[in-house]
């Protein structure tokens, strides 16, 4: 049976996703271009023999629309034969990329493949796909909830409120991704995944002087009266200091059978071991990262004791911390560098942004298997185990 591997992946600098953001003058099909051009020149593959870049964007209007990743494999130089798609499974729409890159490889569909994703969060905002007085669920999803859904930083909060996460660790937590992504950049341990565009070389929303101080005095980021009536088991702690920001970048990951790779001289990153994804309650609907764990390790034929490395998204802290009370996994191995609250969460790049963070890892500390899994919208979750050959 054939396998899948890593041998490169990049990823832009992460930009805060407004207007004065470090990359809100680059269009969308400019970011996802840049990482292309600059895996192909990290690699050096011929461009040629990709068969396939399969890339994720989430919100696909106005400037992310019309196939995305398609026009930024022109933009980057790609020969006009390599054809491309763009997926959308929320959040973890660029893991699903990797997914199906891996899986296209394996099969024997392909023998080189990009997955990739990019999101420009400044130029085209949250549910700008869904136009004013649209409804993007349908009667159908209104009879089967009849109380209706909720957004995600509601479900943030019934998190934390079912699973006694405070405010205090919430918090405690996102000091502690400030710090690893703070500490990390000052080692060096980004240079080789970061790809400089336009001068801008770090992400912009790092804080290495956050405190747990600091993040005490903001104010609940969801507090809303009607969802207080509806659960007043809520006790209104997930604030912008210990949730995601809103951002831009890009990210790309060049996946190959293994074979293909010896035949090239390419040394791989990693192998891609083992895939699951899964569905959940769309009320929580983030915690679908605990059954896919538990999926994908099952399939793997591993236990959580075999994983050297986690990379769990950091959407909002209290997912994290309710996926670290249901599976037990030591904190000191999960997002070792920083995560999504210290790095940003450029939706549609998050999931090949792991990615490209948890091989250069796993090469730096010597790891042998890794676990990424993302939370996304509707409750769904993707999980994956690489393992360093």
């Amino acid at each position: 049976m054939r396998d899948a591997v890593v041998v490169e992946a990049v990823r832009t600098p992460i930009g805060k996703g407004k207007p004065n953001g470090a990359l809100a003058h680059v269009h969308p099909v400019e970011l996802l271009a840049h990482t292309l051009r600059t895996l192909v020149e990290r690699s050096g593959v011929d461009p040629e023999l990709i068969d396939d870049v399969i890339g994720g964007t989430v919100d696909q209007v106005g400037e992310q629309a019309m196939n995305t990743t398609r026009y930024a494999a022109l933009s980057a130089g790609l020969p006009e034969s390599v054809p491309a798609t763009t997926v959308d499974r929320q959040c973890g729409s660029s893991q699903q990329a990797v997914h199906f890159a891996a899986q296209g490889v394996i099969s024997g569909a392909y023998d080189i493949a990009v997955a990739c994703g990019v999101e420009s969060m400044s130029r085209v905002p949250m549910w700008s796909n869904v136009p004013e007085g649209k409804d993007p669920f349908g009667p159908g999803i209104a009879a089967r909830y009849p109380e209706g859904l909720v957004p995600q930083g509601i479900s943030a909060e019934l998190i934390a409120a079912k699973w006694s996460v405070t405010r205090e660790q919430m918090d405690a937590f996102a000091v502690s991704s400030h710090r690893r992504a703070a500490a990390a950049w000052d080692a060096g341990l980004f240079d080789a995944e970061v790809a400089p565009l336009e001068g801008i070389t770090r992400d912009e929303c790092v804080r290495p002087g956050t405190s747990t101080e600091v993040l005490a005095g903001l104010r609940p980021a969801y507090h809303d009266p009607g969802f207080a009536e509806r659960f007043p088991q809520i006790e209104w702690n997930v604030t912008a200091g210990n949730a995601s920001p809103v951002n831009d970048g890009a990210s790309a990951a060049l996946v190959m059978a293994g074979e293909t790779a010896a035949r090239l001289g390419l040394r791989p990153l990693a192998r891609l071991h083992s895939f699951a994804v899964t569905g959940s309650d769309p009320l929580l609907m983030l915690t679908g990262v605990v059954p896919a764990t538990e999926k994908v390790l099952r399939r793997a034929g591993l236990s959580l004791d075999d994983i050297d490395l986690f990379e769990v998204n950091e959407a909002f802290s209290s997912v994290v911390l309710a996926w670290q009370q249901e599976t037990g996994a030591d904190l000191d191995k999960v997002n070792v560098h920083g995560g999504a609250v210290a790095l940003g969460h450029p939706l549609g790049a998050s999931g090949t942004r792991l990615t490209t963070t948890l091989v250069h890892a796993m090469r730096e500390r010597g790891a042998r298997y890794a676990l990424q899994t993302m939370c996304e919208a509707g409750g769904l979750a993707n999980a994956m185990i690489l393992e360093r050959i």
